[in-house]
């Protein structure tokens, strides 16, 4: 390579290094996974802090498209491991928070100035950019801020902390005679810090913890904040946690509290690991069963469509489902068939472009490019995996859980990717992908006295369906045992008439009994079956084991369609909707609905909940699922709404691709509330049009298809391992040429049994 030479484009560019807000993009491309580790490193941008590849060119197409000639190479080499054997242990952890690893002990980073618009050649610095170059240098890059910002979890203070009042005070044992009061266990104690009683924590999934003599002991008292033993340091911290918030809290009288009950922090020390500690432990140490039962080790699979996804520490939930949903068809070949025209002519910053984040992911995922063998300590071969870190910060933007690096629900992540995937494709050319799951299930509702019915259609994305529990023996060790159910079985607990005892029949004019049934109407093209195997006793999640024996084959939902009104039926009066209708939260019922659970039961769960959360909401739903009128719709006082909708708002609706009369309507339907707009527009997909509009009422083709036969074969599933969706692990078996493969996050193996009477989540392919 020729020597650096200057450069007359710096003296024309204005530089100005990135504060510690700023998103710099140095870890790997925005377009794509080449990152410092490879070959030629990634070009960082020094105007805007992009992120581009030398290999593909990424860094060129940004400068075209920006114009902006000066970049910062970046390039890393592996030092050798005996050079860094003298190394430090790290610091032990005290709080949920990633601490970036001294990367100097391991890499060695090179670095060059280049200019994109003198030949992409290398160039001598000038005073001007110097402090932006050493500010990239040292800045954590968007990868890490993301990680920190997202595992930082901010623990204050509560009411019930500050408004303690303690018991008569006694002395406690010596921290090394402390033993639980109900079962002698001397680890893992919780100090009630209301009168003193020591109580073992709760069971972990994997069995360690406790019994569970702390949480009985508020349930028998009420006292709900306490503090464990093993935490307490001389500084005056510990882990204290409130039962009647239900979350980890700080208490800003700590010393004084424990001095009650004769603990002097100053000569406490830590003994054992903090809750933060042994939750970031458990999500990066859990490991799914990677051999057979013969004890045969797995065989690692490489090449396209065999990409692994690293775990960014608490990340399975999201890996499980992405790789089910770039393992079909439809989805692979919308996002690979733009990867090029996209890039192209995408305007938008690309770690912030859906589309482009979702062509980087099929690049990754299906090309191959990431998927080679390499020697992985512990292993004989294995693949490094892609990090799915930008694609993460993008789709979890502004969401209060997954923008988090806590466990989530996988589930309620596949409801949150098809939802943003929805609005964000609305206006695309191409069509909205998400169509591929959409269909409309159909209630048939019958009043008992005038046999008189109703018909209602609502779009959905996926079936959430129950399964019969028939428990086998007395409970054991290893849990409650259940007797296997067929998938039929479940889906006839789904679609099975329900009584509704207290039917207010607008026919009848009083109060009656009536029927309710719900069908499939049309059938989607990719099926999503959530199996309900979590039910909540005491607040927390329990899940059920019930297997479920799905025939891998061919299952037929031929049985399962609605026929709609037939010769002989009569239908009830339509009822017109009062727009004073109980109000609810609308962030609860967006969490609600991207559950998948029918909007109408949201509502209910939230009035009859006092609006009170989400998470109460969501308790009363499990509580109540099989109430016969749980779908019966609410019933409203007669009002009328005056209020006009603002221009600005219908502007808004319509450059989301929606008509003038329909952006009218949902302002209408939602007392003019714009978020809640949006949402009604997306799930009224077949009743968009205002009554009194004068414009031509625009056809709405129907989702999926109503034809049979609707037969469908399974695509793949998603297990969960543990006792509840806030800890354990999830991965994803994926079909391929009628071949089972697991993928455990970076790690993707053969499986020749693999357990699907055990998944979580079920997608089928129609025939």
């Amino acid at each position: 390579m020729s020597n650096p030479h200057t450069c007359p484009h710096l003296s024309t560019q204005h530089f100005a290094p990135p504060s510690v807000y700023t998103a710099v993009y140095k870890d790997e491309c925005t377009l794509c996974f080449e990152s410092q580790d490879s070959e030629a490193g990634i070009d960082v941008c020094l105007t805007c802090f992009n992120g581009g590849c030398v290999a593909d060119n990424h860094g060129t197409l940004h400068f075209n498209k920006t114009q902006h000639p000066i970049v910062l190479n970046l390039r890393r080499i592996p030092i050798e491991r005996a050079k860094r054997l003298d190394s430090p242990p790290p610091n032990k952890m005290s709080k949920l928070a990633i601490v970036p690893e001294n990367e100097e002990d391991k890499y060695e980073t090179l670095s060059k100035i280049k200019c994109h618009a003198c030949g992409d050649v290398e160039i001598n610095a000038e005073d001007n950019v110097l402090p932006t170059v050493e500010a990239v240098l040292n800045s954590l890059s968007s990868s890490k801020q993301s990680e920190v910002k997202a595992w930082e979890e901010e623990i204050v203070s509560c009411q019930h902390t500050q408004g303690l009042v303690q018991e008569e005070g006694r002395q406690l044992e010596a921290q090394s005679m402390a033993s639980c009061q109900a079962c002698d266990l001397k680890e893992n104690l919780w100090l009630c810090l209301t009168c003193g009683s020591l109580g073992c924590g709760r069971k972990q999934f994997d069995g360690s913890g406790g019994n569970g003599h702390g949480l009985q002991h508020f349930q028998e008292t009420g006292h709900g904040i306490s503090c464990k033993l093993g935490t307490i340091t001389p500084e005056g911290t510990a882990d204290i946690y409130c039962y009647l918030c239900d979350d980890q809290r700080i208490d800003p009288c700590l010393s004084q509290h424990l001095a009650h009950f004769g603990v002097d922090v100053a000569d406490s020390r830590k003994t054992e690991k903090s809750m933060a500690e042994l939750q970031l432990e458990q999500n990066l140490k859990f490991d799914f069963s990677m051999v057979t039962e013969d004890g045969k080790q797995l065989e690692p699979v490489f090449g396209p469509g065999f990409t692994g996804l690293k775990n960014l520490g608490n990340s399975c939930y999201m890996s499980s489902v992405l790789q089910s949903v770039f393992a079909l068809d439809p989805i692979a070949a919308r996002y690979t068939s733009m990867i090029h025209e996209h890039r192209m002519r995408c305007q938008n910053e690309a770690a912030s472009c859906f589309q482009c984040q979702m062509c980087k992911l099929a690049d990754g995922l299906l090309s191959g490019k990431y998927s080679k063998p390499v020697e992985i300590e512990g292993d004989k071969q294995g693949q490094k995996g892609i990090p799915p870190s930008m694609f993460k910060s993008l789709i979890g933007k502004g969401h209060p859980e997954f923008s988090t690096m806590r466990q989530q629900d996988a589930f309620e992540f596949f409801q949150h990717l098809l939802k943003t995937m929805e609005q964000k494709e609305r206006n695309v050319e191409m069509g909205d992908p998400s169509l591929n799951f959409k269909f409309n299930m159909e209630q048939r509702l019958e009043c008992l006295k005038c046999h008189k019915v109703r018909y209602s259609k609502e779009v959905t994305s996926s079936l959430t369906i129950p399964t019969p529990i028939r428990k086998v023996g007395e409970s054991t060790d290893e849990g409650v045992q259940y007797e296997p159910v067929t998938l039929d079985e479940c889906l006839n607990s789904f679609v099975t008439e329900n009584h509704v005892p207290d039917y207010n029949c607008p026919n009848c004019q009083e109060k009656t009994s009536a029927s309710t049934c719900n069908k499939f109407s049309t059938f989607p093209d990719v099926l999503i079956v959530n199996i309900r195997r979590f039910e909540y006793e005491n607040w927390v999640p329990k899940k059920i084991n019930v297997p479920v024996v799905v025939n891998q084959e061919e299952t037929s939902l031929d049985g399962y369609k609605s026929l709609g009104q037939q010769p002989n039926e009569e239908l009830l009066p339509e009822v017109s909707e009062a727009a004073s209708a109980p109000e609810v939260d609308p962030n609860a019922l967006d969490q609600l609905l991207s559950m998948g659970f029918p909007e109408v039961r949201c509502r209910k769960a939230l009035i009859n909940t006092g609006n009170n959360g989400a998470e109460i909401a969501m308790n009363w739903l499990f509580e109540h699922m099989e109430d016969p009128d749980i779908d019966t719709p609410l019933e409203t006082a007669a009002a009328t709404d005056t209020s006009e909708s603002s221009d600005a708002d219908i502007q808004m609706l319509t450059e989301m691709g929606f008509t003038p009369a329909q952006a009218k309507k949902a302002l209408k339907e939602t007392q003019n509330n714009m978020e809640r707009a949006v949402e009604w527009l997306f799930s009224h997909s077949e009743d968009i049009m205002d009554e009194d509009s004068t414009e031509e009422p625009q056809t709405t083709k129907e989702p999926g298809n109503g034809e049979l036969p609707a037969k469908y074969k399974l695509s793949s599933f998603i297990s969960h391992k543990g006792t509840s969706v806030h800890c354990g692990h999830y991965v994803a078996h994926v079909r391929k040429e009628n071949q089972w493969y697991l993928f455990n996050d970076e790690k993707v193996v053969a499986t020749p049994n693999p357990p699907i009477d055990e998944a979580y989540i079920y997608v089928f392919r129609r025939c």
